[in-house]
């Protein structure tokens, strides 16, 4: 590594720990062609950013997002705020000769979307690269089942079957956050966690979504104002004052793919996303039903991939692949064989793939173009919502 990438990272909370925790951790553990550099954090509140920079390992803070994109000194820059935020800092960024890697979803809007990617495409023709954090997509099992499609294992796909399911909003009296606010976040349980399984759905089946057939509810209208705020909600007070909560609680949707000259008429899908499925705390799961064989993944059980071969006879049931061998993705880096990675783990393989990328002067991906696809998604379940669930073209 005798080249640095000095990034730049805005904001601290939630994914600014992920990503701290993967830029960090990546050239302790795989041989980058380039050296990331910690250089500077920025966040709005001087004395929070501050001490921020230094629990997470960076080198300095900037209160202002645009001073951080101005600095010479900054390569990269690393976008973890609200979605609302998106577009303006990363414009701003590639514009200014900065790669950028930005959270999902890419924004709060196909228009913001599309005006990312044009963006993104016009940095690109410079060497300049963008890319959007599905970071589901680096967690070897869900890998390995990408594999396993591409190499035909699967035959053609009839079925996709995806959910993300998690419960930590169940209680009435939750606070209040800004992921409850369309403003800020665009949509609730669709965008924040929908996001994922659809942009997983599409990678692994190698097809894109062109129709959706959607419902979507919010359970609880108002939620406290304030209150204890611990990890993703908290606790707030029952009392107190109350706001309107702005975005859906759990959305669902049919859909179907593009055909295939294996499968003419596409695959047909069936998506959830919830905040409300009491007992599932992190269930993301994908499984896909082929002409010779299916899979199954479940993060709650993120180190195996559930495989199903119609060749081994009716007998045979399916067979769980533990996705920790050193010739799975990414796990060669890690521990011996059994023992298993955590969520941390993709976020590091995510900083792997980007640097890579960017020394050898490639497109990484998912890239911002691989994002809209999966914002006119979003926008498209949200139209059929809407309109009694008609059925909505992507």
């Amino acid at each position: 590594m005798s080249e640095s990438l000095n990034v730049g990272m805005i904001g601290y909370a939630f994914m600014g720990a992920a990503h701290s925790h993967a830029w960090r951790t990546a050239p302790r553990f795989f041989d980058l062609p380039l050296a990331p550099r910690m250089t500077a954090l920025a966040g709005r509140d001087p004395e929070r950013v501050a001490a921020a920079a230094g629990k997470l390992g960076w080198d300095s803070s900037e209160t202002d997002w645009r001073r951080l994109v101005e600095r010479d000194d900054i390569d990269l820059i690393d976008i973890c705020v609200p979605g609302n935020l998106h577009a303006e800092i990363a414009i701003a960024a590639l514009e200014a000769g900065k790669h950028v890697l930005c959270e999902k979803p890419l924004a709060n809007s196909v228009e913001e979307a599309e005006q990312m990617t044009a963006a993104a495409e016009a940095a690109k023709a410079k060497g300049v690269y963008a890319m959007c954090g599905f970071s589901y997509r680096r967690t070897p099992a869900l890998s390995l089942a990408k594999q396993l499609v591409d190499s035909g294992a699967l035959g053609p796909i009839r079925h996709v079957r995806a959910q993300y399911l998690q419960d930590w909003l169940t209680d009435e009296n939750a606070p209040l956050t800004w992921r409850l606010d369309k403003t800020k976040s665009g949509s609730g349980s669709l965008g924040d966690i929908g996001a994922h399984i659809i942009d997983a759905a599409q990678w692994v089946a190698g097809s894109s979504i062109t129709g959706v057939s959607a419902i979507m509810e919010t359970f609880v209208k108002e939620r406290p104002v304030g209150g204890d705020f611990v990890g993703l909600g908290g606790v707030g007070g029952a009392d107190g004052p109350k706001g309107p909560v702005t975005v859906d609680d759990a959305a669902m949707f049919t859909a179907r793919f593009a055909g295939t000259a294996e499968n003419p008429g596409g695959a047909v899908g069936v998506f959830e996303a919830t905040r409300f499925a009491l007992g599932r705390k992190n269930a993301m799961r994908v499984e896909l039903n082929g002409a010779k064989a299916s899979l199954a993944f479940d993060f709650e059980d993120m180190n195996s991939l559930w495989f199903y071969d119609a060749a081994d006879g009716p007998n045979s049931g399916f067979r769980k692949i533990q996705a920790t061998e050193p010739e799975h993705p990414y796990t060669g880096n890690w521990w011996p064989v059994g023992h298993g990675l955590g969520y941390e783990h993709a976020f590091t393989h995510q900083v792997v793939d980007l640097v890579g990328a960017i020394a050898n002067g490639e497109q990484p991906t998912p890239s911002f173009a691989d994002a809209l696809r999966v914002q006119r998604v979003l926008a498209a379940v949200e139209a059929s919502a809407e309109d009694e669930s008609r059925w909505t073209t992507v």
